[in-house]
Order: structure tokens, then sequence, then C-alpha cells
């Protein structure tokens, strides 16, 4: 017997007539389960099946109940000796759908995980070279060594800031840097 059969029903809330068909055969649990054996807990206490190292034994079986499988859990009763190799096998396909040795082999996901944002990255940069190149094809006058020098002197002369700024350095007895 199910252990879900054991869960009481619980009516939908009156939300609205969508709802209540969306939940005519039951609730959400039982949709997700089908006719699957419920044998654990699970993660959260959610019955999902799913494939994961870190929680290996899922709260349902991964396949539904049928006449052969039946046959071969009334031999698993018995010794284990006595089953074949298929038959074992039979039964942990009708619970798992990966063996430990499969869901953990190494898969090439991580090239395009990588790849994808190298790729997005490249192109950002190719167009801010562009852009730059584009956009700020000369500089100013004004960065010239010769006029940065003029100005400094223009500054010193009209003597702007003098309490904390470029004057205040200035000596202007000895016309030199303090």
């Amino acid at each position: 017997m199910s252990a879900l059969r054991l869960v009481p029903r619980m009516p939908p809330p009156c939300v609205g007539w969508q709802v209540r068909r969306r939940f005519a055969s039951g609730d959400g649990v039982r949709l997700m389960v089908g006719d699957r054996e419920v044998v654990g807990y699970g993660i959260n206490g959610r019955p999902i099946y799913f494939d994961r190292s870190d929680f290996p034994f899922p709260a349902i079986r991964y396949r539904t109940v049928t006449p052969e499988v039946t046959a071969i859990r009334e031999k698993e009763l018995g010794d284990w000796k006595l089953l074949a190799l298929e038959d074992k096998k039979l039964l942990y396909r009708y619970s798992f759908c990966q063996t430990f040795a499969e869901f953990q082999h190494f898969s090439p996901d991580w090239k395009l995980a990588l790849g994808l944002p190298l790729w997005l990255l490249a192109i950002a940069c190719g167009i801010t070279v562009m852009l730059k190149t584009a956009m700020y094809k000369k500089t100013p006058d004004t960065f010239e060594e010769d006029r940065q020098s003029a100005q400094l002197r223009r500054m010193i002369q009209i003597q702007v800031n003098p309490i904390s700024g470029v004057s205040s350095k200035w000596d202007y007895s000895a016309n030199k840097w303090k």
C-alpha cells in the first residue's frame, strides 16, 4: 500500500474556477507521483525523483509498477543469490534512473558554461575598442605637455587657492616649489 494513500486529500482553496479544475483529480503531489511507489521522505518532504550525489535516495521509485517487476519483487523477498544478474539490474532500474557512476560521469557542459561568457566578454571588449577608436580619435590640445605647464604657471601667477591648493606649495620669493 502506498504511503500517499494515507495522506488525506485537501480541498483546494477557493481562488477561482481555474484552480478547482486543475486539482479536480487530486492534489498536486498525487499528480506528480502518479502510480509510482513512495519509498522515503525526500528532500523537504516532497516526493520528487532526481539523481543527486548529496541525496542518493529519492523519495519515489523511478518507474511505475508492472507485472514483470511485481514477479521479480516476489523473488526478491527470498534468497538474493537465486536472482539472476538481469533480475537484479531490472530491480535497480525500477528504483533508479542511473547508477551512481553514470550521473557522476564527467559531462562537457562546462564548455558551454565557460565558453559563452568568454565569447560575450570578447565581443564587449571588441565593441569597447571600436568605440574608443571611432569616438575618441584625437585628444584635446590641453593634454599636451607644454600646454599643461603653461596652465600650471598661470595658476601660480594668479594665486589660485593660496591656502591649500597649488599656490600654497609655491615659494614666490625664491620662485621655486617649497
